[in-house]
């Protein structure tokens, strides 16, 4: 094995964290966040996303928000912040939702409010498969700002220097089989040379269709899983994972 590609939420770290912390921190902050950046440039290709993405949930028959609907941009402020909410409540896997966040959980960060969260048990197989020469990468639906928020700002300190490379959705959804390729042409690793963890079998049906070796966590905290399909590890020992 020569990369170990790593999932975040149940795997390398609690859902809690997420939806605990992450999650209400960057709800709270939304609307002030929106209403300061609406019409700057740097916030215009996220507003032209978070567009699209409303106009395919509408004609998808979903209640979204419309952002066509403002008539000034204090209205269109208040918009914007309630599909971008709207998406959170329905879970969606947003690419611009994932900015926005990113950057508000940076500021959270930054100001000693937030303090990212890993198993205890992935520090020590993150130094140990460093020092056997493996490649360790993350592929997570968070953005990779936020990724990299979390392993910078944990409460193992700055984890960072342990990670080669990060993924999120922007290379592609975590349930089809082409994100997993494109990850290993990235890594220039071959795809049977990668294993994959997460706690999702629906992540690890499409890697293992792309090639990977994968492994289904089974971490405290995470709803129990039904399927006999993956061999399962509950720590990232040596004993468990096999290397």
């Amino acid at each position: 094995m020569r990369a170990i590609l790593l999932d975040i939420e149940g795997t390398t770290t609690p859902i809690s964290f997420v939806y605990d912390v992450l999650f209400p921190y960057a709800r709270a902050r939304m609307k002030d966040y929106v209403q300061a950046a609406i019409g700057s440039d740097a916030f215009a290709p996220i507003f032209e996303a978070l567009q699209q993405e409303s106009i395919k949930e509408r004609a998808a028959g979903e209640d979204a928000p419309s952002l066509d609907q403002a008539q000034n941009e204090a209205s269109h402020a208040a918009v914007v912040a309630s599909f971008a909410l709207w998406l959170m409540d329905h879970d969606r896997k947003s690419t611009p939702l994932k900015e926005i966040q990113g950057q508000l959980w940076q500021r959270g960060y930054e100001q000693g409010q937030i303090e990212g969260v890993v198993y205890p048990d992935v520090v020590d197989a993150m130094r140990r498969w460093n020092d056997a020469g493996h490649t360790v990468a993350i592929y997570s639906s968070g953005s990779v700002q936020a990724q990299k928020l979390i392993f910078g700002f944990s409460d193992a300190g700055d984890l960072r220097p342990l990670i080669r490379a990060y993924f999120d959705t922007t290379t592609g959804p975590k349930k089809e089989r082409e994100s997993y390729t494109l990850i290993a042409q990235s890594l220039d690793i071959p795809t049977q040379d990668i294993l994959f963890l997460s706690d999702n079998p629906y992540e690890l049906a499409a890697a293992r269709d792309a090639g990977l070796k994968v492994r289904l966590a089974v971490r405290p905290g995470n709803a129990p899983v039904q399927t006999d399909a993956y061999t399962r590890v509950s720590d990232f020992t040596v004993d468990s994972i096999g290397f």
